[in-house]
Protein backbone atom coordinates (compact mmCIF):
# COMPACT_ATOMS: atom_id res chain seq x y z
CA UNK A 1 0.00 0.00 0.00
CA UNK A 2 2.69 2.64 0.72
CA UNK A 3 5.07 1.86 -2.14
CA UNK A 4 1.37 2.44 -4.36
CA UNK A 5 0.82 5.75 -2.77
CA UNK A 6 4.35 7.09 -2.92
CA UNK A 7 3.99 5.83 -6.96
CA UNK A 8 0.17 7.38 -7.10
CA UNK A 9 1.55 10.80 -5.26
CA UNK A 10 4.43 10.99 -7.79
CA UNK A 11 2.09 10.68 -10.46
CA UNK A 12 -0.22 13.11 -9.00
CA UNK A 13 2.55 15.60 -8.71
CA UNK A 14 3.69 15.06 -12.39
CA UNK A 15 0.41 15.26 -14.08
CA UNK A 16 0.11 18.66 -12.14
CA UNK A 17 3.72 19.92 -13.84
CA UNK A 18 2.60 18.66 -16.75
CA UNK A 19 -0.62 20.19 -17.00
CA UNK A 20 1.44 23.42 -16.95
CA UNK A 21 2.21 24.01 -20.64
CA UNK A 22 6.05 24.48 -21.23
CA UNK A 23 6.46 27.56 -22.67
CA UNK A 24 10.10 28.69 -23.87
CA UNK A 25 9.47 31.03 -26.07
CA UNK A 26 10.33 34.81 -25.05
CA UNK A 27 7.67 37.81 -26.10
CA UNK A 28 9.67 41.08 -27.50
CA UNK A 29 8.40 44.38 -26.23
CA UNK A 30 5.34 43.22 -24.44
CA UNK A 31 4.47 43.97 -20.99
CA UNK A 32 3.04 41.40 -18.72
CA UNK A 33 1.37 44.25 -16.57
CA UNK A 34 0.83 43.74 -12.76
CA UNK A 35 0.46 40.25 -10.52
CA UNK A 36 4.23 41.13 -8.95
CA UNK A 37 5.50 39.02 -6.57
CA UNK A 38 8.93 40.95 -6.12
CA UNK A 39 11.20 41.91 -8.22
CA UNK A 40 15.21 40.94 -8.50
CA UNK A 41 18.20 42.09 -10.72
CA UNK A 42 19.32 40.35 -13.93
CA UNK A 43 21.55 41.10 -16.99
CA UNK A 44 19.28 39.60 -19.74
CA UNK A 45 15.92 37.66 -19.67
CA UNK A 46 17.40 34.45 -19.97
CA UNK A 47 18.73 34.66 -16.45
CA UNK A 48 15.40 36.23 -15.62
CA UNK A 49 13.91 33.43 -16.61
CA UNK A 50 16.08 31.11 -14.23
CA UNK A 51 15.38 33.30 -11.55
CA UNK A 52 11.33 33.07 -12.24
CA UNK A 53 11.89 28.82 -12.91
CA UNK A 54 13.88 28.91 -9.16
CA UNK A 55 11.64 31.11 -7.64
CA UNK A 56 8.79 28.81 -5.63
CA UNK A 57 5.67 30.72 -6.78
CA UNK A 58 7.05 32.51 -9.67
CA UNK A 59 4.92 31.21 -13.17
CA UNK A 60 5.94 34.18 -15.60
CA UNK A 61 7.82 37.41 -15.55
CA UNK A 62 8.30 40.87 -17.15
CA UNK A 63 12.52 41.96 -17.87
CA UNK A 64 13.18 45.56 -18.65
CA UNK A 65 16.00 45.30 -20.85
CA UNK A 66 19.13 47.84 -21.70
CA UNK A 67 17.54 49.44 -24.28
CA UNK A 68 14.46 50.77 -22.03
CA UNK A 69 14.14 54.62 -22.45
CA UNK A 70 11.14 55.58 -19.77
CA UNK A 71 12.82 55.73 -17.16
CA UNK A 72 15.97 54.57 -14.99
CA UNK A 73 15.08 50.38 -14.39
CA UNK A 74 16.95 48.80 -16.22
CA UNK A 75 17.71 45.35 -15.65
CA UNK A 76 14.99 44.68 -13.45
CA UNK A 77 13.14 40.97 -13.40
CA UNK A 78 9.72 41.26 -12.30
CA UNK A 79 8.42 37.97 -10.82
CA UNK A 80 4.69 37.36 -11.48
CA UNK A 81 2.16 35.00 -10.67
CA UNK A 82 -1.65 34.49 -10.71
CA UNK A 83 -4.51 31.78 -9.31
CA UNK A 84 -5.09 30.74 -13.30
CA UNK A 85 -1.56 30.23 -13.65
CA UNK A 86 -1.65 33.08 -16.50
CA UNK A 87 -1.25 36.74 -16.98
CA UNK A 88 -4.07 38.76 -16.66
CA UNK A 89 -2.80 40.90 -19.82
CA UNK A 90 -0.81 41.01 -22.30
CA UNK A 91 -0.01 44.58 -23.97
CA UNK A 92 2.62 46.01 -26.12
CA UNK A 93 5.61 47.94 -24.55
CA UNK A 94 8.98 48.98 -26.17
CA UNK A 95 12.28 48.16 -24.14
CA UNK A 96 11.05 44.78 -22.20
CA UNK A 97 10.69 41.26 -22.67
CA UNK A 98 8.63 38.70 -21.38
CA UNK A 99 8.11 35.12 -20.42
CA UNK A 100 7.49 32.28 -18.51
CA UNK A 101 8.72 29.57 -15.53
CA UNK A 102 10.21 26.50 -17.71
CA UNK A 103 9.48 24.46 -14.20
CA UNK A 104 7.09 23.11 -16.17
CA UNK A 105 10.06 22.01 -18.96
CA UNK A 106 12.00 19.75 -16.49
CA UNK A 107 14.97 22.42 -17.21
CA UNK A 108 18.64 22.37 -15.69
CA UNK A 109 18.76 23.95 -12.43
CA UNK A 110 22.54 24.81 -12.23
CA UNK A 111 22.50 26.21 -15.76
CA UNK A 112 26.22 27.09 -17.19
CA UNK A 113 26.39 31.21 -18.27
CA UNK A 114 29.14 32.14 -20.14
CA UNK A 115 28.26 34.80 -21.56
CA UNK A 116 29.93 38.46 -20.45
CA UNK A 117 28.44 41.89 -20.04
CA UNK A 118 30.19 44.68 -21.82
CA UNK A 119 29.49 47.66 -20.44
CA UNK A 120 27.72 46.25 -17.42
CA UNK A 121 28.30 45.98 -13.32
CA UNK A 122 27.25 43.43 -10.90
CA UNK A 123 27.58 45.64 -8.15
CA UNK A 124 28.05 44.76 -4.17
CA UNK A 125 28.19 41.52 -2.77
CA UNK A 126 31.97 41.55 -3.29
CA UNK A 127 34.65 39.67 -1.13
CA UNK A 128 37.86 39.80 -2.32
CA UNK A 129 39.40 42.34 -4.74
CA UNK A 130 42.99 41.44 -6.55
CA UNK A 131 44.52 42.75 -9.89
CA UNK A 132 44.09 40.22 -12.93
CA UNK A 133 45.81 40.97 -16.88
CA UNK A 134 42.12 40.28 -18.70
CA UNK A 135 38.65 39.49 -17.85
CA UNK A 136 38.87 35.88 -18.38
CA UNK A 137 41.89 35.58 -15.69
CA UNK A 138 39.26 37.30 -13.91
CA UNK A 139 36.63 34.28 -14.26
CA UNK A 140 38.94 31.66 -14.26
CA UNK A 141 39.80 32.68 -10.72
CA UNK A 142 36.55 33.10 -9.87
CA UNK A 143 35.35 29.45 -11.26
CA UNK A 144 38.07 28.19 -9.47
CA UNK A 145 37.10 30.23 -6.21
CA UNK A 146 34.41 27.70 -4.79
CA UNK A 147 32.70 30.95 -2.83
CA UNK A 148 32.58 33.00 -6.27
CA UNK A 149 29.31 33.31 -8.10
CA UNK A 150 30.17 36.03 -9.91
CA UNK A 151 32.67 38.95 -10.88
CA UNK A 152 33.19 42.13 -12.33
CA UNK A 153 36.40 43.58 -13.87
CA UNK A 154 37.70 47.01 -14.61
CA UNK A 155 39.16 47.49 -18.22
CA UNK A 156 42.57 48.66 -18.93
CA UNK A 157 40.29 52.42 -20.41
CA UNK A 158 38.40 52.80 -16.92
CA UNK A 159 38.80 55.96 -14.76
CA UNK A 160 40.10 56.51 -11.77
CA UNK A 161 43.01 54.90 -13.38
CA UNK A 162 44.51 53.09 -10.16
CA UNK A 163 41.69 51.34 -10.20
CA UNK A 164 41.89 49.74 -13.87
CA UNK A 165 42.57 45.91 -14.01
CA UNK A 166 40.99 45.29 -10.65
CA UNK A 167 39.23 41.75 -10.47
CA UNK A 168 35.91 41.58 -8.32
CA UNK A 169 34.66 38.52 -6.53
CA UNK A 170 31.97 38.08 -5.62
CA UNK A 171 29.28 36.22 -3.84
CA UNK A 172 25.80 34.74 -3.16
CA UNK A 173 24.53 31.79 -1.49
CA UNK A 174 24.70 28.39 -3.80
CA UNK A 175 22.83 26.23 -1.01
CA UNK A 176 19.17 25.78 -0.01
CA UNK A 177 18.32 27.73 2.56
CA UNK A 178 15.57 27.74 5.43
CA UNK A 179 14.13 31.17 5.63
CA UNK A 180 11.95 30.78 8.24
CA UNK A 181 12.61 28.29 10.63
CA UNK A 182 9.78 27.60 13.52
CA UNK A 183 8.92 25.25 16.73
CA UNK A 184 5.44 24.31 15.84
CA UNK A 185 3.50 21.42 17.32
CA UNK A 186 2.24 18.88 15.34
CA UNK A 187 4.77 19.21 11.84
CA UNK A 188 7.44 17.49 10.48
CA UNK A 189 10.41 19.36 8.36
CA UNK A 190 13.03 17.92 6.76
CA UNK A 191 15.05 18.15 3.63
CA UNK A 192 15.33 16.24 -0.05
CA UNK A 193 17.82 13.29 -0.09
CA UNK A 194 19.25 15.11 -2.97
CA UNK A 195 19.95 18.33 -2.06
CA UNK A 196 23.16 19.81 -2.12
CA UNK A 197 25.39 20.98 1.12
CA UNK A 198 28.92 21.55 -0.26
CA UNK A 199 30.52 20.99 -3.01
CA UNK A 200 31.83 17.65 -3.88
CA UNK A 201 35.63 16.75 -2.73
CA UNK A 202 37.53 13.69 -2.34
CA UNK A 203 38.98 14.63 1.41
CA UNK A 204 36.19 14.06 4.40
CA UNK A 205 35.87 16.94 6.70
CA UNK A 206 37.07 16.66 10.20
CA UNK A 207 34.19 18.27 11.84
CA UNK A 208 34.04 19.54 15.57
CA UNK A 209 31.24 20.90 17.78
CA UNK A 210 31.20 22.16 21.00
CA UNK A 211 27.59 21.93 22.66
CA UNK A 212 26.42 24.31 25.31
CA UNK A 213 29.30 26.70 24.07
CA UNK A 214 29.07 30.36 22.39
CA UNK A 215 31.68 31.77 20.44
CA UNK A 216 31.62 35.19 21.75
CA UNK A 217 31.60 37.87 19.50
CA UNK A 218 32.11 38.42 15.61
CA UNK A 219 28.61 37.56 14.60
CA UNK A 220 28.22 39.66 11.03
CA UNK A 221 24.78 37.86 10.39
CA UNK A 222 21.76 35.57 11.43
CA UNK A 223 20.34 33.03 9.29
CA UNK A 224 17.34 30.39 9.92
CA UNK A 225 18.89 27.13 10.44
CA UNK A 226 17.01 23.29 11.49
CA UNK A 227 19.99 22.44 13.39
CA UNK A 228 23.82 22.87 14.15
CA UNK A 229 25.09 20.75 10.76
CA UNK A 230 22.83 23.06 8.45
CA UNK A 231 24.62 26.28 10.68
CA UNK A 232 27.46 24.27 9.69
CA UNK A 233 27.16 24.12 6.19
CA UNK A 234 26.25 27.34 5.93
CA UNK A 235 28.69 29.07 7.51
CA UNK A 236 31.29 26.82 5.25
CA UNK A 237 29.54 28.39 2.69
CA UNK A 238 29.71 31.42 2.98
CA UNK A 239 33.67 33.26 2.22
CA UNK A 240 33.65 35.66 5.66
CA UNK A 241 32.28 32.87 7.88
CA UNK A 242 34.83 31.58 10.18
CA UNK A 243 32.82 29.90 12.90
CA UNK A 244 29.47 29.58 14.47
CA UNK A 245 27.24 29.46 16.72
CA UNK A 246 23.68 27.84 16.73
CA UNK A 247 20.71 28.91 19.29
CA UNK A 248 17.94 26.63 20.51
CA UNK A 249 15.30 29.28 19.07
CA UNK A 250 16.64 28.10 15.33
CA UNK A 251 18.93 30.83 14.99
CA UNK A 252 22.45 30.43 13.23
CA UNK A 253 24.62 33.27 13.88
CA UNK A 254 27.65 33.36 11.25
CA UNK A 255 30.27 34.85 12.85
CA UNK A 256 34.40 36.10 11.75
CA UNK A 257 36.89 35.56 14.53
CA UNK A 258 40.01 35.51 12.18
CA UNK A 259 42.55 36.88 15.57
CA UNK A 260 41.05 34.63 18.36
CA UNK A 261 38.58 31.99 19.45
CA UNK A 262 36.81 32.92 22.67
CA UNK A 263 34.03 30.58 23.99
CA UNK A 264 31.82 31.41 27.04
CA UNK A 265 29.28 28.49 28.45
CA UNK A 266 25.73 28.66 27.26
CA UNK A 267 23.03 26.26 27.67
CA UNK A 268 20.80 25.71 24.49
CA UNK A 269 23.30 27.05 21.90
CA UNK A 270 26.16 24.72 19.75
CA UNK A 271 29.35 26.24 18.18
CA UNK A 272 31.60 25.22 15.65
CA UNK A 273 34.35 25.96 13.54
CA UNK A 274 33.65 25.87 9.37
CA UNK A 275 35.14 23.43 7.34
CA UNK A 276 36.25 24.07 3.50
CA UNK A 277 38.00 22.18 0.80
CA UNK A 278 36.58 18.73 1.88
CA UNK A 279 33.85 16.72 1.92
CA UNK A 280 31.13 17.10 4.65
CA UNK A 281 29.26 15.05 6.25
CA UNK A 282 25.43 15.41 5.21
CA UNK A 283 23.99 12.65 6.87
CA UNK A 284 22.16 14.54 9.60
CA UNK A 285 19.49 16.49 6.34
CA UNK A 286 17.99 12.49 5.97
CA UNK A 287 16.65 12.89 9.53
CA UNK A 288 13.59 14.69 9.90
CA UNK A 289 13.11 17.26 12.48
CA UNK A 290 9.54 17.16 14.52
CA UNK A 291 7.78 19.79 15.63
CA UNK A 292 9.91 21.97 13.46
CA UNK A 293 8.32 24.07 10.72
CA UNK A 294 9.90 25.66 7.50
CA UNK A 295 7.88 28.29 6.74
CA UNK A 296 7.04 29.38 3.45
CA UNK A 297 8.89 28.93 -0.27
CA UNK A 298 5.83 26.91 -0.85
CA UNK A 299 5.99 25.18 -4.48
CA UNK A 300 3.04 23.64 -3.79
CA UNK A 301 1.45 21.04 -1.63
CA UNK A 302 -0.46 17.91 -1.66
CA UNK A 303 -1.97 15.91 0.66
CA UNK A 304 0.07 12.52 2.07
CA UNK A 305 -0.71 9.69 4.00
CA UNK A 306 2.68 10.54 6.48
CA UNK A 307 5.63 12.39 6.84
CA UNK A 308 7.97 9.59 5.00
CA UNK A 309 5.75 9.73 1.74
CA UNK A 310 6.05 13.53 1.90
CA UNK A 311 9.68 13.27 2.19
CA UNK A 312 10.59 10.85 -0.78
CA UNK A 313 7.80 12.65 -2.70
CA UNK A 314 10.28 15.73 -1.98
CA UNK A 315 13.69 14.08 -2.93
CA UNK A 316 11.99 12.32 -6.06
CA UNK A 317 11.09 16.11 -7.47
CA UNK A 318 13.85 17.78 -9.37
CA UNK A 319 12.80 21.34 -7.37
CA UNK A 320 12.17 20.15 -4.19
CA UNK A 321 14.75 21.17 -1.41
CA UNK A 322 12.83 20.47 1.70
CA UNK A 323 9.61 20.26 3.04
CA UNK A 324 6.83 20.25 5.66
CA UNK A 325 4.55 17.70 6.52
CA UNK A 326 0.86 18.42 8.85
CA UNK A 327 0.70 15.51 11.30
CA UNK A 328 -2.56 13.94 12.49
CA UNK A 329 -2.44 16.01 15.83
CA UNK A 330 -2.16 19.36 13.86
CA UNK A 331 -4.71 22.23 15.81
CA UNK A 332 -6.28 22.76 13.00
CA UNK A 333 -7.72 19.72 10.76
CA UNK A 334 -7.78 21.78 7.32
CA UNK A 335 -4.40 21.57 7.44
CA UNK A 336 -3.76 17.94 8.50
CA UNK A 337 -1.91 15.78 6.07
CA UNK A 338 -0.95 18.39 4.23
CA UNK A 339 2.73 17.98 2.67
CA UNK A 340 4.18 21.22 1.40
CA UNK A 341 7.21 21.00 -0.80
CA UNK A 342 9.70 24.40 -0.79
CA UNK A 343 12.72 25.56 -2.45
CA UNK A 344 14.86 28.78 -2.49
CA UNK A 345 16.48 29.86 -5.45
CA UNK A 346 20.30 29.13 -5.64
CA UNK A 347 21.59 30.52 -9.38
CA UNK A 348 23.97 33.36 -8.74
CA UNK A 349 22.29 36.55 -8.31
CA UNK A 350 23.68 39.72 -8.19
CA UNK A 351 21.80 42.25 -5.90
CA UNK A 352 21.97 44.94 -8.26
CA UNK A 353 22.88 45.04 -12.36
CA UNK A 354 23.28 48.07 -13.68
CA UNK A 355 25.49 50.03 -16.97
CA UNK A 356 29.03 51.48 -15.99
CA UNK A 357 31.37 52.33 -18.79
CA UNK A 358 34.70 50.27 -19.53
CA UNK A 359 33.91 47.01 -17.11
CA UNK A 360 33.07 43.68 -17.91
CA UNK A 361 30.83 41.73 -15.59
CA UNK A 362 29.95 37.95 -16.06
CA UNK A 363 29.62 34.65 -13.83
CA UNK A 364 31.52 31.48 -12.80
CA UNK A 365 32.21 28.99 -15.07
CA UNK A 366 31.77 26.14 -12.51
CA UNK A 367 28.75 24.98 -14.08
CA UNK A 368 29.70 24.69 -17.67
CA UNK A 369 32.42 21.64 -16.72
Amino acid sequence: MEVYFILLSFLTLTSLSSSQECKRDLLQNVDFPGSDIKFEYSPDVQHCQQLCTQFPSCLFFTFVRPDWTKDQRHFYCYLKSTSSGQPNRQTPLPGVTSGYSLKPCSPDLQPCRPHVYQNVDFYGADYRTLFTADYQECQRICSKDPFCQFFTFLQPDFTPEKYRYKCHLKFSWALPRTLNVNRKNGVVSGFSHSAQFSEYSDTECSTKLFPNAEIVGGAFMTQSSGTPEQCLAMCSAHPQCTSFSFQSDLKCLLKENRNDLEFRSKTGVTSGIATHHCQQDTNWAKTPLEGVDFQGSDIRSELMDDAETCQKTCTIDQHCQFYTYVNQNFESASYRHKCYLKRTTIIPAPPKVAKLANVISGFTMRDCI
